[in-house]
């Protein structure tokens, strides 16, 4: 009640000094944007447009980061989007933001972001400012523009502001309600037959300047007051609860206003809105927190929200039992999107998502889409803690926020479905794939400097997998370490101690440590949790571990996939690291061990002629291992004659590290092939997993050469009695097998044998999809099986089938039957059908903006679809990138995907060429890690080739029963 009448007393003070009320200023604005709206940025004398700072010192707006004079308080926003085009076919909103903000330090400079926002003036001015509590009166504004470059509203003032106080800033503004997913932008789709139109938001990293001004950045945390007026038939969401609608109405039009109870104290990335006709589902009226899933009307009314629902409730709950914390909201608001530019954002209170990140048909979706929803579900929730509750300061410590986010989502998602074994697919999903990228000398640090990380793009590139997959394997390494029960407790001092405030990643170790200091001297650890954690989190990397098992010599050293690339990038530890040592001799589980230095000497890790060593158990370090050759041979007969007796996750990592420690040059390229010939008897996923990927790489490299063709037929060797098992086990693929893994790995045994061409296999999924064909209504294919028959269906016919795919994905009502569809039809063997299907990339009617990047990729995975896609990012590049919504395409996504097959000096020699055509756009340090793949690709195939060759031929041609003898 104290803070309501504050607030209304403190607006009442404002009514007086504008002297108009919101609603006569929005329909004010309405005619200020007639004049002003093919205009990007503002057109008034005093705009500034620079965007390269000119040389000397900077003056303050000339920098990314606000000066620490002034600390928002809270924002009042009003805003109406028009979810109707004006007369010159443009959609906008207008608003206004009155914020108070208490001076710091004195000033006589206001610096607020805003970006692509047009503002009324004020007595020749675009903002007025107020103080509060009396005299003296706020100094008069001297002079006001929007400096572009660094995307600030600038207000310079006649006096000073002085330390101590609070002041009021209002502005009124317009800004375009555009479709490039970013900031307050809007989304479409199709509902009997009637094109709908919603208002929306995504504000990460840097977008709510967009939508109204705002210091925007994560630690400038605030309470926001909102309205919302939206067409009548529309409903309004944000972050807190609304209160009840009332109707207003403005130029004869008969509208709604939504007003929303004050926000907790959060960061502006966090803010989000939405107007839209959806419908929900919600928990029962005596859960002690609302749950929602919203989504299209169609969608809700089919059940698509039901799993989502049934798994928020318990998700939530585990967390709360987790961080030892309730959940601070009293609502919990989940919608799914039809555009979305992420997966889904953590908004505080109104999730957003993907529609297929949220919504679940059985019917339709696989058990890959029903766990995809789940992890999803499971890693936004856990920000609403680790995130939002508790904010990194800056942008440089967002691995902290997602890394932590990504490696608790796994925990979240097994509590929600304890039956699936998800912990184990961590390792394959985030562990091993980023070590693919942080292997090579243009990865980096976890945790930069803040002053390296400026400007929106290099905030905007931190958004890799380094952030999310080597954060989660970093902290999943500590908790190991440290056991789950110490890493829990720290979590939760940390949250408790830090809550609506802002922390740098040393806040965590600092409260892990006290954790520790109450469990010891039990955990020997070798140093503090900051001594273990920093050479993991200030230099990129990791190391490769080498044990000869005849010495017990133990050794490190920092891993690189080419081991002849240039590193110019200083370590503050040497590329050396504080690593964890967990092993197993024979079976038997050891006591860990640390290393802590460049090498050193254990003798307990020699063994006899008759034992075998295997380190790093469960792959809870994060390292590669490489062992003697009379190890290797001796792990490699216990593959070959019992290979259950090594744990499955660590067969996994076994052929992982083989095939990447031989793409290093470490061992012999013929012993990473050798770990796969043991599969003809694995029926466990994660070792065929994790040996499809690996071997990918080979089919990248050789699917254009005589290499294919006997790698092709080792292929179904290894693969046919997979097959077959599942074959078996499904009573001839008219069941589906019970545990989570086998379904996947049932998907894998088709998709591998119909890729590699088993005529079995072939002719099976080309009758299901010819079924489908033959009556549309009735789909007789499992959606687990969907993607990979459909692929294969649309690759063994031609234009018949793929127009059939298309007209399918046109009416799909279901966002993950809609996405299978859009990977098989990147599956035809007809170029004019892939080149026609890239041009659909470029119209947003046929391919959405959010899906075109994806696309793109799809193309580029065929083998005969790369070269066209390569040639068509390439000629659209400009449309592409900066004409086509900034939001919308991944740079890196698309690049790495159209580039992935090169290994030829010609083709770098392209690369080159497009990296200058593109000069200052090529963004630096994403374009050379693609230049040093394909580099490292030249060097790998020029001297292998003939090994490999030699190698699959003769393993192809033996007989079955000769194939795995010794």
């Amino acid at each position: 009640m104290a803070a309501g009448f504050y607030i209304s007393r403190v607006l009442a003070i404002v009514g007086a000094l504008v002297s108009v009320g919101a609603l006569a200023s929005i329909i004010a604005l309405s005619v200020l944007y007639a004049q002003e709206k093919t205009k990007n940025h503002d057109p008034s004398p005093t705009a500034h447009t620079t965007t390269t700072p000119s040389p000397g010192p900077l003056e303050p707006w000339q920098r990314y980061r606000l000066p620490d004079t002034l600390a928002p308080v809270f924002y009042n926003i009003t805003l109406w989007p028009r979810l109707e085009p004006d007369q010159q076919g443009l959609f906008i909103f207008t608003g206004n933001s009155t914020v108070q903000f208490v001076c710091v330090k004195d000033t006589d400079l206001i610096l607020i972001h805003a970006n692509k926002l047009n503002f009324t003036l004020f007595q020749g001015h675009k903002a007025q400012v107020l103080a509060l509590g009396g005299a003296p009166p706020a100094p008069a504004v001297r002079d006001s523009w929007v400096e572009v470059g660094t995307e600030y509203l600038v207000v310079q003032l006649e006096g000073i502001l002085e330390a101590g106080r609070s002041y009021l800033l209002h502005t009124e503004f317009v800004g375009e309600l555009a479709d490039d997913l970013g900031g307050f932008y809007r989304s479409k789709y199709k509902e009997n037959g009637q094109e709908k139109i919603l208002a929306t938001t995504q504000m990460q990293p840097t977008n709510a300047r967009k939508a109204f001004p705002c210091f925007d950045e994560p630690a400038m945390k605030a309470v926001f007051h909102l309205t919302l007026i939206h067409p009548f038939e529309t409903v309004a969401l944000s972050n807190a609860i609304n209160y009840d609608p009332v109707n207003v109405t403005i130029k004869r039009q008969t509208l709604k206003e939504t007003r929303f109870q004050p926000t907790e104290k959060m960061s502006t990335y966090l803010l989000a809105f939405v107007v839209c006709e959806f419908a929900y589902i919600r928990s029962t009226p005596d859960s002690p927190v609302l749950i929602r899933i919203w989504a299209r009307k169609q969608a809700i009314e089919e059940g698509q929200g039901k799993y989502a629902l049934e798994k928020t409730g318990p998700i939530l709950n585990y967390f709360q039992n987790y961080y030892s914390s309730p959940y601070p909201l009293k609502k919990s608001d989940q919608i799914a999107l039809p555009d979305f530019s992420a997966g889904a954002m953590e908004n505080w209170g109104l999730i957003t998502y993907r529609e297929t990140a949220l919504l679940y048909d059985p019917a339709f979706s696989s058990n890959a889409d029903k766990e995809f929803v789940a992890t999803v579900i499971s890693h936004e929730l856990a920000h609403m803690w680790f995130g939002n509750l508790v904010t990194m300061r800056w942008w440089n410590d967002l691995w902290l926020n997602e890394g932590f986010a990504t490696y608790v989502s796994y925990l979240g998602a097994d509590s929600a479905e304890p039956t699936w074994n998800i912990k184990d697919l961590l390792v394959v999903n985030e562990v091993h794939e980023v070590m693919g990228v942080d292997a090579l000398s243009t990865s980096h640090p976890l945790s930069s400097k803040e002053d390296d990380i400026q400007d929106p793009n290099q905030i905007g590139r931190l958004f890799d997998s380094i952030t999310y997959s080597k954060g989660a394997a970093i902290l999943r390494m500590l908790s190991d370490c440290i056991t789950e029960g110490v890493f829990t407790e720290g979590l939760r001092t940390y949250l408790d101690t830090f809550k609506y405030n802002s922390t740098v990643y040393t806040d965590l170790w600092k409260q892990l440590q006290v954790a520790v200091d109450k469990a010891s001297p039990g955990l020997g650890l070798p140093t503090s949790v900051e001594g273990i954690m920093n050479p993991w989190v200030l230099q990129m990397g990791f190391p490769v571990i080498t044990v000869d098992t005849r010495t017990g010599h133990i050794s490190q050293q920092h891993f690189l996939l080419d081991p002849e690339a240039e590193v110019d990038k200083p370590s503050p530890f040497n590329y050396e690291w504080i690593v964890p040592i967990s092993w197993m001799k024979t079976g038997i589980i050891k006591n860990p061990l640390w290393l802590t230095t460049k090498e050193a000497t254990n003798t307990n890790m020699t063994i006899g002629s008759a034992d075998w060593l295997l380190v790093n158990l469960k792959t809870s370090g994060f390292y590669r291992v490489n062992y003697d050759q009379e190890n290797w041979e001796r792990l490699l007969a216990k593959l070959d004659n019992n290979h259950q007796e090594i744990p499955e996750i660590n067969r996994a990592q076994l052929i992982s590290d083989a095939f990447n420690l031989a793409r290093a040059k470490l061992v012999n390229t013929t012993l990473a092939l050798r770990t796969t010939r043991f599969l003809v008897r694995e029926r466990a996923y994660t070792p065929w997993l994790t040996a499809s990927r690996n071997l990918n790489y080979y089919f990248l490299m050789f699917d254009r050469s005589p290499v294919y063709g006997p790698m092709q037929a080792y292929m179904v060797k290894q693969v046919e009695p997979l097959f077959n098992h599942f074959k078996d086990i499904t009573a001839n693929w008219t069941k589906i097998p019970e545990k989570h893994t086998d379904q996947y790995n049932q998907v894998m045994a088709i998709r591998l044998a119909c890729q590699n061409g088993l005529k079995a296999c072939e002719d099976l999924t080309y009758n299901w999809f010819n079924a489908w064909m033959k009556n549309s209504s009735n789909n007789p294919i499992s959606p687990n099986l969907r993607s990979t028959v459909y692929c294969s269906g649309i690759a063994t016919g031609g234009q018949r089938e793929w127009d059939f795919a298309w007209n399918m994905y046109k009416n799909a009502s279901v966002a993950s039957e809609a996405e299978k569809l859009l990977s098989a039809m990147a599956c035809s063997r007809q170029p004019w059908i892939l080149i026609r299907y890239l041009e659909y990339c470029l119209d947003p009617k046929r391919i959405r903006k959010q899906d075109a990047s994806t696309v793109i990729n799809y193309v580029a995975e065929n083998a005969l679809g790369q070269p066209l896609a390569w040639d068509f990012v390439r000629a659209n590049w400009d449309y592409l990138f900066n004409d086509y919504g900034k939001g919308s395409i991944s740079f890196y996504s698309v690049l790495h995907g159209v580039t992935r097959r090169f290994a030829t000096e010609f083709e770098f020699k392209e690369l080159l060429r497009f990296q200058e055509e593109l000069g200052s756009n090529a963004m630096g340090l994403d374009f050379q890690q693609v230049l040093e793949q394909t580099r490292a690709n030249i060097k790998w195939v020029s001297s292998h080739k003939d090994q490999i060759l030699s190698w699959f031929t003769e393993e192809a041609s033996k007989p079955k029963a000769q194939l795995y003898s010794h």
